[in-house]
């Protein structure tokens, strides 16, 4: 299509300002492209979003895909099929770099040999302008480039490439403008979705790159969720997955057309969650994921006299020891931690404790690595995900003296021994009983069996068809498996 046309008619018509009509608006233009182009090859042009990172980035690419689908391309499960990739990055670990310039590199011959291949990077990794110089500098090829700030955009973005406008789209915010919702979305599943209920992070741990890149925090009002819920309720959804990067300081301040509003002090994430299970049609109501310093007793009781919130909380302690903890900036003392660990068990005793344990922070002892294992042991996790340190460049923690990778490495296997050793036995406490299961998948590896998670969100696979997917079933655990289970479904 030529280029001069299109932008000609631009200036005759009105662009809107406000979002997200404005990016309804160029969704529309580049519908119009893409219809050319199926006239052209007889065919829609196909996408694929490769996801890195957390649930909040998953969630992110579901609007992407669905802002992709309604301008008319079709999705294809294979990055090699696809017409136009986008890679929506995650910064969290070092290496992470490495691997994103490999993927690209790889795509190079095929971009090279294929007529009007796009690719696409957006997401926390753009957010550091090293990267985006890496990028505009090695990568010419690369089509679009965007950051966390401004994901919204990508209609907007796309349609300067496909009219020509620019040859390499880059456009990466320092900080947030606006906090724009109600985009398409692909959900992978129809029955439970994750929403946003705020963005960013105030805690600043010395070895995280988040707040860097994801900016302060910034929540969305009650409105607006309790809205977005009941749509998703109305549409069939019966799980919910509340998403931040902190969720237990939801309120803290709210970003509405680029104005940052005060919070109202007496309506926090305990507020929003009772007001979250009062939605017909939700069943169930999962929240991800929690600092050990914000987790309230309100919240606490919120969870005890509301059976639809999931049994299952996320507790990240990352280090057992004080002094490790303090050179983190998590700002509670191992004593801290497990002092709240005893006031959820006191109310909640059956709930599914699950962690973050990070090993090989600079300055570790072999004293500390034993408290580690002192707070997994008395915590008795059901899931602790446990993961080497890694150096962040721009981070408080990248410029402390590093220890030993041998070293870092022994110490992480007596911690994984211990892990896998207490969740197996924790996880198994359910063994003989039966519990409800939200139905999700086939599973993969077994004819004839489903996948579904109960509350706590422990994974069964027992036998079933397709028919039970998206339904509440009750299943007998009849074998715990380390970390899953086996079972049967029953009438119960």
């Amino acid at each position: 299509m030529d280029s001069t046309h299109i932008l000609n008619n631009e200036i005759e018509e009105q662009i809107p300002v406000n979002e997200p009509a404005r990016q309804e608006y160029f969704m529309d233009k580049c519908h119009e492209i893409v219809e050319e182009m199926i006239i052209k090859n007889g065919k829609a042009p196909t996408f694929h979003v490769s996801t890195f990172g957390c649930q909040m980035n998953a969630h992110d690419s579901e609007k992407l895909s669905g802002i992709l689908e309604k301008i008319g391309y079709a999705e294809t499960e294979e990055e090699s099929d696809a017409d136009f990739v986008i890679y929506n990055t995650c910064t969290v670990r070092e290496n992470a770099n490495q691997k994103l310039y490999g993927h690209l590199g790889a795509l190079k011959k095929k971009k090279e040999s294929t007529d009007g291949m796009l690719i696409g990077i957006c997401g926390c990794m753009m957010q550091q302008p090293e990267v985006v110089d890496v990028i505009r500098g090695k990568y010419r090829f690369v089509d679009i480039v965007f950051g966390t700030f401004n994901f919204y955009k990508l209609a907007e973005l796309l349609y300067k490439r496909l009219s020509g406008e620019e040859s390499q789209v880059i456009e990466v915010l320092a900080e947030p403008e606006k906090n724009v919702e109600n985009l398409p979305e692909k959900r992978k599943y129809t029955f439970k979705s994750g929403v946003n209920i705020m963005y960013g992070c105030n805690n600043f741990c010395t070895y995280c790159i988040v707040p860097y890149v994801r900016g302060r925090e910034r929540s969305r009002t009650p409105e607006d969720i309790l809205s977005e819920i009941k749509c998703l309720a109305d549409s069939g959804v019966i799980e919910i997955m509340l998403l931040g990067q902190n969720v237990n300081s939801y309120g803290v301040n709210f970003l509405e057309d680029s104005e940052i509003i005060n919070a109202n002090p007496d309506y926090g994430f305990p507020e929003l969650l009772e007001d979250v299970c009062k939605i017909d049609g939700i069943k169930r109501v999962r929240f991800m994921t929690s600092h050990p310093k914000d987790l309230s007793d309100k919240l606490i009781d919120v969870i005890v006299r509301n059976p639809k919130i999931a049994r299952q909380i996320h507790l990240p302690f990352q280090s057992g020891s004080t002094a490790i903890l303090k050179a983190m900036n998590r700002r509670y003392t191992k004593e801290d931690y497990l002092a709240l660990v005893d006031r959820i068990r006191a109310k909640l005793p059956n709930v599914s404790l699950t962690t973050d344990i990070m090993v090989g922070f600079p300055g570790e002892t072999d004293e500390d690595i034993q408290d580690t294992i002192d707070v997994v042991r008395y915590a008795k996790y059901d899931q602790a995900f446990t993961f080497i340190y890694s150096i962040r460049t721009g981070t408080p923690a990248a410029k402390m003296e590093q220890l030993p990778e041998d070293l870092v490495n022994e110490r992480f296997n007596r911690v994984l021994s211990v892990v896998r050793e207490t969740c197996a036995e924790t996880s198994a406490r359910f063994e003989g009983q039966t519990k409800e299961v939200l139905v999700e998948s086939l599973n993969d590896h077994m004819d004839g069996y489903v996948t579904g998670r109960m509350d706590n969100n422990i994974l069964v696979h027992f036998p079933g068809d397709e028919s039970l997917i998206g339904q509440f079933v009750n299943v007998h655990l009849d074998e715990a498996k380390g970390f899953y289970y086996l079972g049967t479904r029953t009438e119960e």
